[in-house]
């Protein structure tokens, strides 16, 4: 009779949770739908970032690799490609420009469509592949993950940083795996946009995942070797000279944006945040996704310079997060956060006075990450019978994609 009794419960869970799944599904999309309409007003910003990108891979298709960074040049690229948009300088590293030469051929519409969905596919395969979830709670967890404001607005200007996001969580399931140097080549994706995940592999390095770390030197000074012989000293010259000539706007996101900061008034703390995680990231080395979201979130707070659509990365660790610690600290937390994520875009829109607010959250999430490692707390397995949803697979056994 007892378990009779259980196997009813547990149908009624079940039946219950089957509910609730698609409650959620249409909160999802309604909120998602909101998001685009929002986006949808202001197009003419659409495909502003990638029509950065393609110029510089014209330019250096037309002119040679060492010009990707005349601005001159990349200006009137660009203008060629979109006549009505706005110019912007291309600042990112020489391999995103490589990868916007494939794209180069296609009228420039469906190319920034390509490159998109392209951005958005492996970015859900990287959220799905990597959680323990599976069925449709799995489908719905990812659709979760993509409310916040920040994807739909990497998406909309064409972004690479959902690349990024992607490798975090791919490098994660490869260290669960144990198959470290594949994960630290995937980690060296980071390459692409260093300011937003630059303490991510430092902090594998420093939990003891030296196979993880050698493999991402090795990948990250190929790929930087090659730059810099596509670049020449010239190339190399106009690089620096357009990093000195960054837009007021791109410290607004940052920890000295948003406490006013200049100067060794942002050094010192950026050097203290970077060291912080670090000797935490040794102190839960048992658990390299919890280092790896340690180092992300210090990454985003030491940075000098940032974007907005840059917190993709703080949704990857995010993710990585609420598998690692489902406890209901960590959770409500996270829920938290994804909350004001969900809600950023619509209550307050895009702008500085606004994005000033999220150094604060990744500061909070930095401090509880570090006190409660430093406390023990990380490193205490939670009791799976109070945190389990149903959906969701054995910690010990990593679910198939």
């Amino acid at each position: 009779m007892p378990r009779v009794a259980i196997l009813l419960l547990r149908a009624t869970v079940n039946q219950v949770w089957g509910s609730w799944r698609m409650v959620v599904i249409g909160v999802v999309v309604f909120l998602l739908a909101i998001e685009l309409s929002y986006l949808w007003q202001k197009p003419e910003y659409v495909g502003f970032d990638f029509h950065a990108y393609e110029a510089a891979a014209l330019v250096g298709q037309q002119s040679g690799w060492a010009h990707i960074y005349d601005q001159g040049l990349v200006k009137a690229a660009e203008s060629q490609l979109v006549p009505h948009q706005s110019t912007l300088r291309f600042i990112s590293p020489p391999p995103v420009a490589w990868l916007a030469v494939p794209l180069t051929p296609l009228p420039f519409w469906l190319a920034y469509g390509v490159w998109a969905a392209l951005m958005f596919s492996t970015l859900a395969f990287a959220l799905a592949w990597s959680t323990s979830y599976q069925g449709l709670t799995r489908l719905v967890a990812v659709g979760v993950a993509i409310v916040p404001w920040w994807v739909l607005h990497a998406l909309y200007v064409g972004q690479v940083v959902p690349l990024i996001a992607a490798s975090v969580l791919i490098a994660w399931r490869l260290l669960r795996e144990d198959r470290d140097v594949a994960a630290g080549i995937v980690l060296s994706v980071t390459v692409l946009k260093p300011q937003a995940a630059a303490l991510a592999p430092l902090a594998l390095l420093a939990a003891g995942r030296y196979r993880a770390f050698g493999a991402w030197v090795a990948a990250a000074v190929t790929v930087a070797g090659t730059s810099l012989l596509t670049l020449g000293p010239h190339g190399l010259a106009e690089y620096r000279a357009s990093l000195d000539l960054l837009p007021a706007s791109s410290s607004d996101l940052t920890f000295g944006g948003a406490f006013g900061l200049t100067g060794a008034g942002v050094a010192v703390p950026s050097a203290l945040i970077a060291i912080a995680a670090l000797v935490t990231a040794r102190r839960v080395r048992s658990a390299p996704g919890i280092a790896i979201s340690i180092g992300v979130v210090a990454s985003l707070l030491a940075t000098p310079y940032l974007y907005e659509n840059d917190l993709c990365l703080l949704g990857a660790a995010g993710w990585i997060l609420w598998e690692e610690r489902p406890t209901p600290f960590w959770r409500a937390s996270l829920l938290a956060i994804w909350i004001l994520a969900a809600t950023h875009l619509v209550v307050t829109g895009v702008g500085a006075p606004t994005l000033r607010h999220w150094p604060l959250v990744e500061l909070a999430l930095f401090v509880a990450l570090v006190a409660a490692a430093w406390f023990g707390l990380l490193d205490r397995p939670p009791t799976a019978s109070s945190t389990a949803i149903p959906g969701e697979a054995d910690r010990g056994t990593p679910a198939t994609a």
